[in-house]
């Protein structure tokens, strides 16, 4: 009689403090990861006052951590499909802390450059990996809600980052500069973490997908024991009938005709959402000083509309698998398109808050839905390349980001530069929404079977 496979066994397993336990762990990692991804804007100005920064400086210093993310997220994603979630996840973040660590010693402006860049190449792997991991790990019906949990709890990092700016800035505690302490706060947040995720488990998929499959097999015993379920042979003969056995992928396949045109989407998607949701977040200190406030008034609005963030990844729990996540994902463009054209023509304290505050909020909610998004759409095999490669795209339009929207924001204003933006929302609007598959509440081997690909990217699905 043969055997039920891994995935449909890991689909029918009920929510168990297993799968709690890997969400709170992963979204408390991603609370660190987006901690220092939203560090570099919010010290934007002050440490061009620190350090002297030069108007070409700049764009560099704002821009390191990402070309470090892009080859980062390239590499250890890469890697993960090779040596397992678990092994690249001890390496990313063992990366990240050294080099923040450093970086808060740096005693100049070329220093702090450098290990910025080098701690930006553990962490491009960490969100592409932890959407890869948990989309893994969770039964398809509620993968989704739980993948938006975690960054939930991460993305309270954002306004954490922001309050804490405004605070340690202005001082010096024990004689080391304020934003100092930023550095050594995450770098510290990282070592925990990294002791922690220790103890979990390997994704049983990807066991299966490079013949482990006994080990496999044996892990998801005891996820059902731990379930008190049990897995007879005639549930599994019936179960096989509706999966497939994984096989070993190549890369090469992101570019077959199967998988082609959701490629091109995803890399088509991700060189433009970071002009929207990270050209907020890393450059609106700069554009609160551009209309005229001071460095402390800025970090001030900053923080307070960094709020949005993780109360938009909450409302997110409520409509993500109500929605479909394509779906989710064209609505909230929209929001971000309109929310930031009014931030950029605010003039008054109250409705630069306001806007802010929304398009913070709409941005998580599109956020969560790309998330879960990219890790669904491409087999158990290449899944942490193919999310991390086209996750890279996003490091390296935000490492060069500020060499564009810098100088329209020094010559047009803000209004011209949140114009950029919602013409990037709506070529995000076009490509998803006419390219983009189906997910919600589907199994990932029924989205990612063979022929399915192309029936779905129409934007129909076909009945399971």
């Amino acid at each position: 009689m043969q055997a039920e496979s891994v995935s449909s066994r890991m689909d029918r397993l009920p929510i168990s403090p297993v799968h709690r336990k890997a969400m709170f762990l992963i979204g408390i990692g991603m609370f660190f990861d987006l901690y220092d991804i939203f560090l570099s804007g919010t010290l934007g100005s002050v440490l061009t006052k620190q350090f002297h920064v030069s108007s070409a400086q700049l764009p560099l210093l704002l821009g390191s951590s990402f070309l470090g993310m892009f080859i980062g997220s390239i590499v250890l994603n890469n890697l993960a499909d090779r040596v397992g979630r678990k092994k690249a996840f001890m390496i990313n973040l063992g990366i990240y802390s050294i080099f923040t660590f450093l970086g808060a010693f740096s005693p100049n402006a070329t220093l702090l450059i450098l290990f910025r860049f080098l701690a930006g190449l553990g962490l491009g792997a960490e969100l592409p990996l932890s959407d890869t991991y948990l989309s893994e790990l969770l039964p398809a019906k509620n993968r989704g809600r739980y993948i938006a949990w975690a960054y939930t709890f991460g993305f309270l990092g954002v306004p954490c980052i922001g309050f804490l700016a405004r605070g340690l800035v202005p001082m010096q505690p024990m004689g080391f500069d304020g934003w100092r302490w930023l550095f050594v706060i995450g770098a510290i947040g990282a070592v925990i973490i990294w002791l922690l995720r220790g103890s979990l488990p390997e994704s049983p998929r990807w066991l299966e997908s490079v013949g482990r499959v006994q080990e496999a097999h044996q892990l998801v015993d005891q996820f059902e024991k731990n379930n008190r379920l049990t897995s007879s042979g005639a549930s599994r003969a019936s179960a096989v009938s509706e999966t497939h056995r994984a096989t070993s992928v190549p890369t090469r396949l992101l570019f077959s005709p199967t998988y082609r045109k959701r490629t091109v989407m995803l890399w088509i998607f991700q060189i433009l959402q970071t002009i929207g949701y990270y050209g907020f977040g890393s450059l609106v200190p700069i554009v609160l000083g551009q209309k005229g406030y001071t460095i402390v008034s800025s970090l001030e609005f900053t923080a307070l509309t960094f709020i949005g963030y993780p109360i938009g990844s909450f409302l997110s729990l409520f409509v993500i698998e109500r929605i479909d996540r394509k779906w989710l994902i064209v609505f909230s463009a929209l929001g971000m398109a309109v929310f930031g054209l009014l931030f950029g023509y605010s003039t008054s304290e109250n409705s630069i808050v306001l806007f802010g505050f929304l398009y913070t909020l709409i941005s998580n909610v599109f956020s969560n839905g790309l998330h879960t998004y990219q890790a669904e759409i491409f087999p158990t095999s290449i899944r942490a390349t193919a999310a991390g490669t086209a996750y890279s795209l996003s490091r390296l339009t935000s490492g060069l980001m500020p060499l564009v929207m810098l100088p329209v924001l020094k010559n047009y204003g803000a209004t011209s530069m949140f114009g950029v933006v919602a013409a990037a929302m709506v070529l995000i609007m076009l490509d998803i929404g006419i390219l983009g598959p189906r997910t919600t509440g589907r199994s990932l081997e029924a989205v990612n079977q063979p022929g399915e690909a192309d029936s779905a990217a129409s934007g129909t699905s076909r009945s399971l």
